[in-house]
């Protein structure tokens, strides 16, 4: 397969999903926590809804990989698409906030099976030579739709209120479906494997068979997962330490954000050309940097400089996690390890925040970002140490 034939036969209608799919969830991500206190909720339950996409995430990422081996990957992304879809129409029409709690977990159970799919699909369609640079223009389109989607949700917001944000994320989501739709199946990759049959084995056969790789490199990825989660915690939190305003506050965030965005080609290249480790312990290392840094800002404009240094980190590490994984996973049972190499980084990601929080409450903010600048640190060792010479 060259590579012309392969971006252009796939591209968009991969693509273009993950774009609008990113729009709609970026769109919902600032109103989920107003839309439970506009049902009551205290803002510690708000709080709790919020993080009800990411519990649905992590409780979804093994019975996603399940799915997915079984129906295949384009099914799955539609079911998941028809299932997002469901839960967001529940957003607009439910009473009461655990109403709402259970919808957002819906629309992180779809998020996982989602975004396993699309990940389980390219590791299929595109040829190891360019694996890294599809799997992270993947991740670098869905960075771009949801730094889109806020705007497009206030916009609509200004005629519906606040369910104007799930409108467009429920617009994005039919799109997205119509979109696959036209994905094409992956025919030779079906005809081999109706050539040389591979029996599908259970889920918890493969999670035994390859725990050596899950407890040393899983473990890694939950590392990069967590301090990925605390740069979206910690800039605003010490931005509100330093005494400035919310737009403020955004700005120095967007602007980080800018800087993630414009590096997911350049980081996949190098992946590509070089080697995972070339990207992933730079990546954790400039992402510790920033975070020891950070408590020594003291200004707009010194928070600006750590803020874009931590884009730099986060950006140099568009799609590592996703293209380590499709490394690892064993080439007969790959989605399901997908989903438990998954869990592991979503782990991580849930995980970041509340150890934020623990280490806040027990002793300052400016600790908890100490702390989890050594966590960037410790990914690095670890990503440096059990990333595989080659991949497979």
């Amino acid at each position: 397969m060259t590579e012309s034939f392969s971006w252009r036969r796939i591209g968009p209608s991969v693509y273009l999903p993950a774009l609008l799919y990113g729009i709609g969830q970026g769109a919902i991500a600032p109103v989920v926590a107003l839309s439970a206190r506009d049902l009551g909720a205290s803002i510690a339950v708000a709080s709790l809804v919020v993080a009800a996409a990411g519990v649905g995430q992590v409780i979804g990422d093994i019975p996603a990989g399940t799915l997915t081996a079984r129906i295949g990957e384009r099914r799955a992304m539609l079911l998941a698409t028809g299932l997002v879809s469901v839960a967001l129409a529940a957003c607009l029409v439910v009473p009461n906030v655990w109403g709402l709690a259970l919808a957002i977990v819906a629309t992180g159970l779809a998020g996982s099976v989602w975004g396993l799919a699309r990940q389980a699909y390219l590791s299929e369609a595109v040829p190891l030579r360019m694996r890294a640079r599809a799997l992270s223009t993947l991740g670098g389109i869905a960075r771009i739709g949801s730094f889109i989607g806020p705007f497009l949700g206030a916009f609509a917001m200004k005629f519906l209120g606040t369910d104007g944000a799930y409108w467009v994320h429920l617009g994005a989501a039919v799109l997205a479906c119509v979109v696959l739709l036209s994905l094409p199946d992956l025919e030779s990759v079906r005809r081999n494997r109706a050539t040389n049959p591979v029996v599908l084995q259970s889920t918890r056969a493969v999670l035994r068979e390859h725990f050596p790789v899950l407890r040393t490199l899983g473990v890694g990825a939950l590392l990069v997962g967590a301090v990925r989660a605390s740069r979206q915690v910690v800039i605003p939190l010490w931005a509100e330490h330093l005494g400035l305003d919310a737009q403020t506050t955004s700005v120095i965030f967007g602007l980080s954000g800018a800087v993630d965005m414009l590096l997911f080609y350049p980081a996949g290249s190098v992946m590509d050309r070089f080697g995972r480790k070339w990207v992933a312990v730079p990546s954790m290392l400039v992402l510790g940097l920033a975070h020891l840094f950070l408590p020594l800002t003291h200004s707009v404009s010194t928070l600006t400089a750590v803020a874009l240094l931590m884009g730099v980190g986060n950006g140099l590490g568009a799609g590592i996690l996703m293209t380590l994984g499709v490394d690892a996973a064993p080439p007969g049972s790959r989605a399901q390890f997908l989903g438990a190499f998954r869990l592991f980084a979503d782990t991580g990601s849930g995980a970041g925040p509340f150890l934020i929080a623990g280490v806040t409450a027990l002793a300052g903010l400016a600790p908890a970002v100490l702390v989890m600048g050594l966590t960037g640190w410790a990914a690095a060792a670890a990503m440096s140490r059990w990333i595989p010479a080659r991949p497979r």
